[in-house]
């Protein structure tokens, strides 16, 4: 009997050692932090925004595209059926937002033009660090989120969380995001707004 226990005894110490050992899924470490920020991305995805309207909670849905540049954002705004929404380009001297059938309008804030024609405001300047895991903190200081990293407060209101992340492209690349929730509070300047933002895998990789 104890000779046919020994070579038992031995399979279960193998067994547990084996668990003991990292495990390796092909995703990044948790603690890395995203790639190196980049001037010029692609992307596309879906938004779901909750704001306030006449004192009431509304919400919408759309796809967007993005495109991005050193000195140019070009948001194009999708209803859930494909129709073009809305466009907005967005450059350091101002903003331009088109809806259909309508002239365009202008103003040098997009947070304020977009809030005034579509109910409610798409903070671009913010979302050009946002969408790639980035922030100016409340303090100050240049935020990178990683999974184990992954909420911070802006200089200008926001709560960010980076809810998921991509799959690996290959193992030990830095994490990208996934998907992103952004709160800020009604204040004197701004009224509440939420923001779910969830990147397509297909674009979720920076234009090279």
């Amino acid at each position: 009997m104890t000779k046919k226990l020994i070579p038992l005894a031995t399979l279960c110490l193998a067994l547990s050692a084996c668990t003991t050992l990292p495990f390796t899924s092909g995703q990044p470490p948790s603690s890395q932090a995203v790639a190196p920020y980049r001037e010029q991305v692609d992307l596309a995805g879906r938004l779901n925004v909750v704001y306030q309207k006449n004192d009431k909670p509304e919400s919408a849905t759309v796809n967007f595209t993005w495109q991005q540049q050193a000195g140019r954002t070009d948001v194009t705004l999708f209803s859930p059926v494909g129709s073009t929404l809305a466009t907005i380009a967005v450059t350091p001297q101002e903003a331009v937002l088109t809806q259909s059938g309508k002239p365009p309008r202008s103003a040098p804030d997009v947070d304020t033009l977009s809030a005034r024609l579509l109910g409610w405001s798409l903070p671009v300047s913010g979302l050009r660090d946002w969408l790639q895991g980035y922030a100016t903190a409340a303090d100050g200081q240049r935020f990178a989120a990683s999974p184990q990293n992954d909420s911070v407060t802006t200089r200008d209101g926001w709560r960010l969380r980076y809810v998921s992340w991509q799959d690996a492209a290959s193992p030990g690349a830095p994490p990208q995001p996934r998907r992103i929730d952004a709160e800020r509070h009604a204040s004197a300047q701004a009224d509440a707004v939420s923001l779910r933002i969830v990147l397509d895998p297909a674009t979720a990789v920076s234009a090279p």
